[in-house]
């Protein structure tokens, strides 16, 4: 039976280039991207739609949902066979905005897509794994970058990368006894993207029981445990 990978995540170079480096391994996988649905984000750092590699089966996904996220995780298996590797990508895109410009409707479906459809999904993924006895559970996100003196500021895109990280590691904390890994990834700077890919996929397919329960940094000149 084939490999499974899902890929779920923000729609960005790295989920793009994360995509790219799956389709060297496996003739098809899932990737489910966190849709654009509010207009706080218009001119506001939303980056454009990324290239997906050939071979992707796209998923729709409404975070928001729980019931969104059970059904994107049973297309997922229904078309790959099995999930083997999901790896949930956090990329939350930046919000430009003075204090008081989000209204409270823009700002609860960021909150519903960004926040809460992180822990509706993961709670699908670790019923899965633990049904099945095995796979792969991937955190990764980016370093939360301090923005300078006079950098504008982003409202919203910081707050929701610290809750993914702060609940992936949660889980990781939780999954010594897991029959599955779970591990979390930390980078990478701009422009490093394929080559963070690469030792991302590498340090999976490596399956090490060593690398589960924890986070894991790249960095241009190796990486980090």
């Amino acid at each position: 039976m084939t490999r499974g990978i899902l890929i779920a995540g923000n729609e960005t170079s790295l989920h793009a280039a994360t995509a790219a480096e799956a389709a060297k391994r496996v003739e098809s996988f899932a990737s489910a991207v966190i849709p654009n649905r509010s207009s706080v984000l218009e001119g506001g750092g939303f980056k454009p739609r990324a290239e997906i590699s050939g071979g992707a089966i796209s998923l729709s996904w409404n975070p928001a949902s729980p019931l969104s996220a059970r059904t994107m995780v049973l297309a997922a298996e229904n078309r790959l066979g099995q999930i083997n590797d999901a790896i949930l990508i956090c990329s939350p895109p930046a919000v430009f905005k003075t204090t008081e410009a989000p209204t409270p409707e823009e700002i609860e479906i960021f909150v519903n897509d960004q926040i809460k459809g992180w822990f509706f999904l993961v709670r699908e993924l670790i019923q899965y794994f633990r049904r099945s006895g095995s796979g792969s559970l991937s955190f990764v996100a980016p370093e939360i970058s301090s923005a300078g003196k006079n950098a504008q500021a982003d409202l919203l895109g910081p707050p929701a990368l610290a809750s993914f990280q702060t609940y992936a590691q949660g889980i990781l904390a939780l999954s010594a006894n897991e029959p599955y890994l779970v591990m979390g990834f930390t980078g990478p700077e701009a422009g490093a993207e394929e080559q963070f890919a690469a030792w991302l996929f590498k340090t999976i397919d490596e399956g090490a029981r060593k690398n589960s329960g924890k986070w894991q940094k790249y960095s241009k000149i190796g990486f980090f445990r």
